[in-house]
């Protein structure tokens, strides 16, 4: 059985926000130590920054990333990563029970930052510290010499302000795990003097208020609504995080994965119109879905106490990227509500790139995000679907389509993003515009596999995209999507 997909440039949900395609960098594992920060490696620069990485990921197009972390930020002292590298303390990290020599810090975060060239992404410590040290990092990073803390950023070398925008309010304080882990109300309490403060010394940065970390947690969307209630003056943005996991080893059901993000938006943007009922508000609270990703082959955290310890290395197959794909499908189609995502994270921890020694590996999920953040532009067109379903175990009965659609009224071009969940049949999709006639092909890809199929060092381009044929007649679009795969077609249009 066909599907069809039809798209009209005039249904959509609004602009799409580039930001939904960011990173993540954490003091955890190898992510910097050994991962985007290596000095003395033959690949690094003068900074110690790896070269490799830096190429690697240039190519996806991330707008900001997330720093420091994690669960690593509510237990860590910033001020202890500036200054004269010699002097900066050894400490020991609470979050993933590793040393933390404190060698990178925000200096070098935002000097690789302009490297990569991206937007840094700050998050406050709001668990073991308070609204005074929150605004002492802002005071660091945003304000011009002549203030205790701004002057030590000029003493240190870098004379002009950073020019933070973005700043997260804490990580999961609603989780039990989290050092400084305090009910909803406290919480809110501490967003708010932080969010104050912050936005008192610099009134363009936006903020992120913690939400849930996961729909699982007893407190899920009761945390975020009390926090929100006691800090709504002071935030731009409540983060939603969420990890993907087939830990049943049931592919059909983990496949249907999107259907689960999808509910987790619409629960926020349930929770987001009711708080602004309650508010009398005209303010617009967003998402930020600050961690997502596929997680739960390697969970392992404890790092004994050992720098930069190889943690939560996870490899990634086929099905996984295609769940990565669902996410952005996702967030795409949600543009009106999600305005920031970071994927969870960048380098070695469960991330699209391996490093070692020698060199870099790019795994599955690497060419999702490469195909979205290359393609995805202008405004999310809101796509009407009519196709089969497939049996996805206790998740009954799923559309075997997941699909997104973008329109750039700038060059004409409708990009449309197609993920086959079904492992057992590939899917002959037809896709026509009511207002615009598809005149060609700019550029079709697709990736595919067995489901458990990954690159290994050895074998470094098993899961590689490769190109799609597609047939326009007639102004629309017919392509066939293999069992399972992950499609990026991008059409070229006119108005009819």
């Amino acid at each position: 059985m066909a599907a069809t997909i039809t798209l009209d440039s005039a249904f959509h949900v609004g602009p799409i926000d580039r930001r939904i395609f960011g990173g993540f960098a954490e003091h955890l594992g190898r992510c910097i130590y050994e991962g985007i920060y290596d000095p003395g490696s033959p690949l690094s620069d003068a900074d110690g920054f790896r070269r490799d990485v830096l190429d690697a990921l240039r190519p996806l197009g991330m707008p900001v990333m997330r720093y420091p972390g994690g669960n690593y930020v509510s237990s860590a002292d910033w001020r202890h990563g500036i200054g004269p590298k010699q002097d900066r303390p050894r400490r020991p990290d609470f979050a993933w029970r590793s040393i933390e020599t404190n060698q990178f810090g925000v200096d070098e975060f935002m000097a690789w930052c302009k490297q990569l060239g991206t937007a840094p992404m700050m998050a406050v410590n709001l668990g073991t510290f308070g609204a005074g040290e929150a605004a002492e990092l802002l005071e660091y990073c945003n304000l011009p010499a002549g203030t205790s803390w701004a002057d030590r950023r000029v003493a240190g070398g870098h004379p002009e302000p950073y020019n933070v925008k973005l700043w997260c309010l804490g990580n999961e304080m609603d989780g039990p795990w989290q050092a400084g882990h305090i009910p909803a109300i406290e919480y809110g309490q501490r967003a708010r003097s932080a969010g104050a403060m912050m936005k008192g010394l610099d009134p363009s940065i936006e903020t992120v208020v913690c939400g849930s970390s996961a729909l699982h947690m007893s407190t899920y969307l009761a945390y975020d609504r009390e926090a929100l209630e006691i800090a709504w003056d002071y935030v731009d943005f409540v983060s939603a995080h969420r990890y993907s996991a087939n830990d049943r080893q049931d592919t059909p059901w983990f496949l249907a994965e999107g259907v689960e993000i999808d509910r987790v938006l619409s629960d926020y943007a349930g929770l987001l119109s009711y708080m602004r009922g309650v508010k009398k508000s005209r303010k617009q609270v967003h998402v930020s879905f600050d961690e997502w990703n596929v997680w739960y082959k390697n969970r392992e955290g404890n790092g004994n106490w050992q720098a930069a310890p190889h943690l939560l290395e996870e490899v990634y197959n086929v099905e996984d990227a295609l769940v990565c794909a669902q996410y952005l499908s996702a967030f795409i189609r949600r543009a009106d509500l999600v305005k920031v995502a970071c994927i969870a994270q960048i380098v070695n921890v469960i991330a699209p790139v391996l490093t070692r020694k020698e060199g870099l590996l790019l795994q599955s999920t690497y060419y999702p995000f490469l195909a979205f953040s290359r393609l995805a532009g202008g405004v999310s067109l809101t796509p009407v679907l009519n196709g089969p379903t497939y049996h996805a175990g206790e998740r009954g009965e799923v559309p075997s389509l997941d699909a997104a659609a973008t329109f750039d009224e700038a060059n004409g071009r409708v990009s449309v993003f197609l993920t086959n969940r079904d492992v057992n049949r590939p899917l002959p999709v037809t896709i026509g515009l009511n207002d615009r006639w598809i005149e060609g092909t700019a550029e079709a890809g697709v990736l595919t596999g067995r489901p458990k199929d990954f690159n290994g060092w050895e074998q470094p381009n098993v899961v590689r995209p490769k190109p799609l044929h597609v047939t326009v007649e007639n102004g629309r679009a017919v392509v066939e999507i293999p069992a399972p795969g992950f499609a990026w077609i991008s059409l070229q249009t006119r108005a009819r």
